[in-house]
């Protein structure tokens, strides 16, 4: 069983950062991609970021040079490190899990963003991130 759990949200006063943490579990696919997602009250979830298993990465445009992806192979996880927090970045993060790691060519037939969520496959609970002061 496929098995992917957030951690590391909370509460952090704006300017604050915090890193998220994406365990995964119950799969072994040699080429895919973690996606970071996030929804906030009202409003659709949205992408953030994702790495693939290629190293690539993708960062939406109001999250560059403040948010960065990274991944840990031995120890099964990704992480998203978020430097100067804002109100709002508030919401809750989801990981995802998309079994290819190229979004690309899905992206393209599909004629949308590769930071579509209906490019995943697989999804965690997600991690409630409160930015306020």
């Amino acid at each position: 069983e496929v098995q992917l759990v957030e951690s590391g949200g909370g509460l952090v006063q704006p300017g604050g950062s915090l890193r998220l943490s994406c365990v995964t579990s119950g799969f072994t696919f040699h080429d895919s991609t973690i996606g970071w997602f996030r929804q906030a009250p009202g409003r659709e979830r949205e992408g953030v970021s994702s790495i693939s298993t290629n190293g690539s990465t993708y960062y939406a445009d109001f999250v560059k040079g403040r948010f960065t992806v990274s991944s840990d192979n031995a120890k099964n996880t990704v992480y998203l490190q978020m430097n100067s927090l804002s109100p709002e970045d508030t919401g809750v993060y989801y990981c995802a899990l998309a079994r290819t790691g190229d979004l690309a060519t899905p992206a393209r037939s599909l004629g949308v963003e590769i930071g579509e969520a209906l490019l995943y496959d697989y999804w965690g609970q997600g991690t409630q991130v409160t930015v306020s002061s």
